[in-house]
C-alpha cells in the first residue's frame, strides 16, 4: 500500500474532528474522499500529507511512519494541493510552480535543465503554458488553482492529495483535471463536492460528523438510502443516453 491510516484521530481545544479512521490507497488507486462541509476531509488530507500531527493513530507513506520522514522525504514522495492557497509576495507562475523542484535540490544538485522540463511539462500539462511571466496577483481564482496543481506535479510525486481541486475552475478546466488526474497513474486521494465527478474515482470513502462511515466502489456507495442519509438529498439515476454512464439528479428534501 502506498498509503495507510491506521485508527487516525485529530482534536483541538477539546473537540475531536477526526475519529479513528482506518483506510489503506492501493498503487495507483483514485480514492475520492466525499462527505457534507465539516465533516472532516480537509483535516484528514492534512494529517495524510503531514501538515498535521495526530492526535491518535497513524499514517504509513510508501511503507514508512510519515512521523519518522523528514518533510522533504515527505515532498519527494507526496505532493499535496490545498483548498486555498495564496501569497503576498510578487512572484510571476514560473517561480510558482518551481517551488515544486525545492525537495530535489541542495548544495550538490543545482537548477539544472531537467528541472526546467519538469516545470515546463507541468504547465502544459494543466494548460498554463504561455503564462510563466504573468504576476501571481493578475490571476483569475481557476488560473491560480491550475498553477497550484502544477506545482504539485512539477514535484514528481508518487501520492498526490487534492483538496476539492476543481473549486473556482469553470466546467471545461474542471472537466480537462479530472481526466488528468485519472490519467497520470498516481496513487491519488481527492476531496471532492461534485459527487457527478466522484463517479469518475476508484473508491469512495464517505466522511461524516469526523468519522469515516462508508468506503467501497462508487456504485456501491452512492446509493439513495446513503445518499439520504448523509447528505439529505433525494437521487435520481439517470443514464446519459451517450454513451451510457451513470448520472445522478438530486431533489432537495424538505
Amino acid at each position: 500500500m502506498m498509503l495507510r491510516a491506521t485508527d487516525l484521530g485529530w482534536h483541538t481545544r477539546g473537540r475531536a474532528i477526526v475519529k479513528g479512521v482506518t483506510l489503506q490507497v492501493a498503487r495507483g488507486e483514485v480514492l475520492g474522499l466525499i462527505g457534507p462541509n465539516g465533516s472532516g476531509k480537509s483535516t484528514l488530507l492534512r494529517l495524510l500529507s503531514g501538515l498535521l500531527k495526530p492526535s491518535s493513530g497513524r499514517v504509513e507513506l510508501a511503507g514508512h511512519p510519515l512521523s519518522r520522514l523528514s518533510r522533504r522525504d515527505i515532498a519527494r514522495i507526496l505532493a499535496f494541493v490545498a483548498q486555498q492557497a495564496d501569497t503576498s509576495d510578487r512572484i510571476t507562475v514560473r517561480d510558482a510552480v518551481e517551488l515544486g523542484r525545492t525537495p530535489w535540490l541542495d548544495a550538490l544538485r543545482p537548477w539544472s535543465a531537467e528541472d526546467d522540463h519538469h516545470v515546463a511539462t507541468a504547465l502544459a500539462t494543466v494548460e498554463m503554458q504561455g503564462f510563466e511571466t504573468r504576476d501571481w496577483i493578475t490571476l483569475s481564482g481557476g488560473e491560480r488553482q491550475r498553477v497550484h496543481i502544477a506545482r504539485a506535479l512539477a514535484q514528481c510525486p508518487q501520492v498526490l492529495l487534492l483538496d476539492e481541486p476543481t473549486n473556482h475552475l469553470d466546467i471545461h478546466h474542471q472537466l480537462a483535471i479530472l481526466r488528468l488526474i485519472a490519467r497520470l497513474g498516481l496513487t491519488t486521494v481527492v476531496a471532492l463536492h461534485d459527487l457527478n465527478q466522484a463517479m469518475g474515482c476508484d473508491r469512495l470513502a464517505v466522511m461524516q460528523g469526523g468519522r469515516l462511515i462508508a468506503l467501497g466502489t462508487p456504485a456501491a456507495i452512492l446509493t439513495p438510502d446513503l445518499l439520504h442519509r448523509v447528505f439529505a438529498v433525494r437521487a435520481t439515476e439517470l443514464t446519459d443516453p451517450e454513451d451510457g454512464s451513470r448520472v445522478l439528479r438530486f431533489h432537495h428534501v424538505t
